[in-house]
């Protein structure tokens, strides 16, 4: 059975309505009668870092064509804007081939600020026919530049959680799928932070798994996932595994992504130079795997494409961290914290050992110093003081010794001082990975080393996968567990009970209010800082 007749493609409610009275004449996306096969849209489309100007526009095809997507500004009734604020523009992105296993992007640019847009998407063929077409929306973020009233377009809502299809627990038709997207998404969020672990490259998905309660898990299989991902067609096979659902495919439609990725985009728990020990794997060089995992996440995710992906390493100048502007409350800053990631060591380490990387490093501390956004989010992937053990090493930035900064907690402390140094105010943590939610306020009143200023980090998922924990803490940044809630452990998405995601709140006097949620959408936390002027 095709991944077609399994789904319906997603049509976006208030986009399809928008468009339907825009200027662009239907035929102009009716293919001719003698086009018996027209392209289509093999895993619906996604949109990804959308700023104050700037969007990514992603689809995938079932042959080659040349992505192409129509944009139009709508008001908040979903009605085409005529005379002054009006937007019509057809913007035409890479060819999808074969050499990017049919995927392709449009770099959106120049658009304007604090505006929605109804997206008409789809690939035309070699003669300028156009295929099936989707629909959906977004809001660029909006900038203070033009604005009489300046507070009554700062307000905005986002979204986070991580780890999707994990721990062999993939898309189930019978419970709904992955029901904690459509929590995600009936939240109406202005963009989704996928922090991590995207894909479980390393976790094959079997046909039905037995819960501790006697239930039986079925799962869509399809034949990459049912083995761990070695080759680059499984590695693309896995994301568009998760595209299958209609959970994700309807949220993605309508709300940007911005993702990172962690280890199970490669796997658990990996380094740079690691040899794997894994007896179900041919190819054990770790970094042989990275690159072809790189490459297809690249290829999947709506970031924007780095030239090195078209010479097929999938590392050579390819920087995914990245800072995100979305107006003048809030900056996003997403981190990277595999690529350059140190060996994961056992016992005390006796110098430092890299997490982010000098490069990394420098633009993190000039970036947040620079911005005059009230807050500053950094995106990081893994979480500060939770201890997370490898083995009897750790994969963690916290070694489980309470004392002074050592090995990877240097790099950690390096930033940390700088922030104070260079009087960075308002700056937030928000991460995944560890399979619970949690609140971590850190204070060097409590720490063993002293020289940062307090600060809070917000935890949550997974979003479909086990869940796991809670994890102890490492003393050295002096964390204090506001809150911390787990399933049991390896617990089903069944119920949604073990699933979270995290909610922000950011209203029109720029308080930054942060929820907890489990996968009904739930609150289960929630706390509300003020901003420091």
């Amino acid at each position: 059975m095709t991944e077609l007749s399994r789904r319906k493609l997603i049509t976006g409610t208030l986009a399809t309505a928008a468009l339907a009275m825009g200027s662009t004449p239907a035929s102009a996306f009716a293919a001719p009668r003698l086009v018996r096969r027209r392209l289509e849209l093999t895993s619906g489309f996604s949109m990804g870092d959308v700023s104050t100007r700037d969007a990514v526009l992603w689809a995938r095809s079932s042959g080659r064509g040349r992505l192409r997507a129509q944009l139009q500004a709508i008001d908040e009734f979903g009605q085409v804007i005529r005379g002054r604020g009006q937007f019509n523009r057809t913007l035409r992105g890479a060819w999808a081939t074969e050499q990017s296993d049919f995927t392709a992007k449009i770099s959106a640019q120049h658009l304007p600020a604090g505006t929605r847009f109804a997206v008409r998407i789809g690939f035309e063929d070699e003669f300028g026919t156009w295929g099936q077409t989707s629909t959906g929306h977004f809001t660029t973020a909006a900038s203070s530049t033009g604005r009489r009233n300046h507070d009554a377009v700062r307000a905005q809502s986002f979204v986070w959680s991580g780890d999707t299809a994990g721990q062999g627990w993939g898309i189930n038709e019978e419970i709904g799928g992955m029901r904690a997207y459509a929590a995600m998404h009936a939240t109406k969020p202005d963009f989704f932070i996928h922090s991590g672990d995207t894909i479980y490259a390393d976790g094959p998905i079997a046909a039905e798994v037995v819960e501790p309660d006697g239930q039986i898990w079925r799962n869509l299989v399809t034949e990459e996932v049912s083995k761990v991902a070695e080759t680059l067609a499984e590695f693309r096979g896995r994301h568009r595994y998760n595209m299958l659902d209609e959970n994700v495919r309807a949220m993605y439609a309508q709300v940007p992504v911005i993702a990172q990725w962690d280890d199970h985009e490669t796997h658990n728990n990996w380094y740079p130079g690691q040899i794997i020990q894994d007896e179900r794997y041919t190819v054990h060089d770790v970094d042989i795997l990275a690159a072809r995992g790189r490459r297809a996440w690249q290829e999947y995710q709506p970031i924007a494409d780095p030239r090195a992906m078209r010479r097929g390493t999938g590392f050579e100048a390819a920087r995914i961290y990245r800072k995100i502007s979305r107006g003048p409350a809030l900056d996003l800053f997403a981190l990277d914290m595999r690529s350059a990631k140190g060996e994961n060591t056992a016992g005390l380490e006796t110098q430092e050992t890299p997490i982010f990387g000098e490069e990394q490093l420098r633009w993190l501390v000039d970036s947040l110093a620079s911005s005059t956004a009230t807050w500053k989010v950094v995106l990081n992937d893994l979480p500060l003081g939770v201890i997370v053990p490898d083995g009897k090493a750790q994969e963690s930035i916290a070694n489980a010794d309470h004392g002074a900064p050592l090995g990877r907690e240097l790099e950690l402390a390096r930033l940390l001082k700088a922030i104070k140094d260079r009087g960075v105010k308002n700056v937030v943590f928000l991460t995944a990975d560890v399979h619970y939610c949690a609140a971590h306020h850190y204070s060097p009143e409590r720490a063993a080393f002293k020289g940062f200023n307090e600060f809070w980090e917000f935890v949550a998922g997974p979003v479909n996968a086990g869940s796991f924990g809670p994890n102890a803490m490492d003393g050295t940044f002096g964390p204090k567990v506001d809150f911390s809630l787990a399933g049991t452990t390896n617990q089903s998405p069944r119920d949604g009970k073990g699933q979270f995601f995290g909610h922000v709140d950011l209203d029109e006097q720029d308080r930054f209010t942060v929820s907890l949620r489990n996968g009904l959408g739930e609150v289960v936390y929630r706390r509300t800082l003020d901003p420091q002027r």
